[in-house]
């Protein structure tokens, strides 16, 4: 289910993620590409977070893809280089376009989450 990162960079999945990914159809690869070549990118909800989206659907049926992330770096203990580790947090997807510059619409229950999680800024 995991895909080979390499070394430099190592993603660290919640459980919640885990769960948004079955919720809305993504895949690991989908979440993936959404951080790697993101459409737009703004302040997540929770402090110290990033999200990301790509437009998606067609011209009829607007959708976009979400997802919330957080850098964390650790010292390795061979070198004195920082390991980049990225917790995704969250993935949803939002029907319609949002404006830009605004933070991103996330959905109750995930709002909820990351309120029992102790991470919402709210």
């Amino acid at each position: 289910m995991f895909l080979k990162i390499p070394q430099e960079k190592k993603i660290v999945w919640t459980s919640h993620s885990k769960m948004k990914l079955r919720q809305y159809g993504f895949s690991e690869k989908r979440v993936l590409n959404i951080l790697r070549k993101p459409d737009r990118i703004e302040e997540g909800i929770a402090p110290r977070t990033i999200a990301v989206m790509q437009i998606t659907g067609t011209k009829k049926h607007q959708t976009e893809a979400w997802a919330m992330y957080q850098i964390i770096s650790e010292k390795r203990k061979v070198k004195s280089e920082k390991l980049k580790i990225i917790r995704i947090i969250s993935a949803w997807r939002y029907p319609g376009r949002t404006p830009v510059g605004v933070k991103p619409i996330v959905p109750e229950d995930t709002l909820e989450e990351l309120e029992r999680a102790g991470m919402s800024s709210r």
